[in-house]
């Protein structure tokens, strides 16, 4: 098995541990993850119109997005603690699908990359809407949670199919 094949966090006994990182180069490294939540057409215009009694849905998903990204490896047991130099969480409402799409990027010039923190923020802002509308839509589906691309490191480019 090659090295770009073998499992980074299991050592030659099988054992789970944290890479080490230490003898990496620096590099610009970027990712954005990808998750959609669909809902009740209902539920996607008591949101697109800010009628929510609980605020503004995408504010609050968006922050807490953000926020998940940072705390990463709190969450993830393997994941190194990141100097995050950017984090952005977008919607794209989807009303012919009664969706929404939710693009989280992350990036930093660092040793190690930000996928982990692009695919949590994503999860993190659909979680959120989630939380914040099951009160009238307990139905909601999270999906297609995915990263889409990174940049940046030893592995260079990559990019999801369509």
């Amino acid at each position: 098995m090659s090295d770009m094949r073998k499992l980074t966090h299991l050592n030659d006994q099988g054992e789970a541990h944290m890479v080490d990182v230490g003898g990496k180069v620096v590099t610009t490294r970027q990712a954005t993850a990808e998750a959609t939540i669909k809902m009740l057409p209902e539920t996607l215009e008591l949101i697109q119109s800010g009628g929510h009694k609980k605020g503004d849905v995408l504010a609050v998903a968006r922050i807490a997005g953000i926020q998940a990204a940072k705390k990463c490896p709190d969450l993830i047991p393997l994941c190194h603690p990141l100097m995050l130099t950017k984090v952005s969480v977008e919607f794209d409402v989807q009303s012919e699908s009664n969706s929404i799409r939710i693009l989280a990027t992350c990036g930093l010039d660092g040793k190690t990359g930000v996928e982990m923190e692009a695919l949590t923020a994503a999860s993190v802002a659909a979680l959120t809407i989630y939380d914040m509308c099951k009160a009238v839509d307990k139905g909601m589906v999270i999906e297609q949670t995915r990263l889409l691309e990174k940049t940046g490191g030893k592995s260079g480019h990559w990019k999801a199919e369509k």
